[in-house]
């Protein structure tokens, strides 16, 4: 059985009719909203409820969002002060940033 506590586990789709990333989890639903422009993802908004903080949720969350972002060929404005402290923390995805 999967747990769904656990952020190896998460299991991301994505909505773009809607611009939004999300994974359900024990407890609640977490999610990453975005607005493209052009080729450009910008990332707005993540949640994960207050119950499951702290878990790595989240991390595993931003980590599929720009995975996705990089298969489809999107650069990246994070908007989002989570997106833009955890790509501050992964020089891997620094590529992925709008070329302004």
């Amino acid at each position: 059985m999967t747990d769904l506590t656990d952020p190896t586990q998460l299991k991301v789709t994505h909505d773009p009719a809607a611009g939004r990333f999300e994974a359900l989890a024990a407890g609640g639903r977490c999610l990453a909203e975005y607005r493209r422009v052009g080729q450009v993802m910008h990332i707005v908004h993540t949640e994960v409820p207050a119950a499951l903080q702290g878990q790595g949720l989240a991390a595993a969350l931003v980590r599929e969002v720009l995975a996705q972002a990089r298969a489809l060929g999107w650069q990246v404005r994070p908007v989002c002060s989570y997106v833009r402290a955890y790509m501050r923390r992964h020089p891997e995805t620094h590529d992925l940033l709008e070329n302004t």
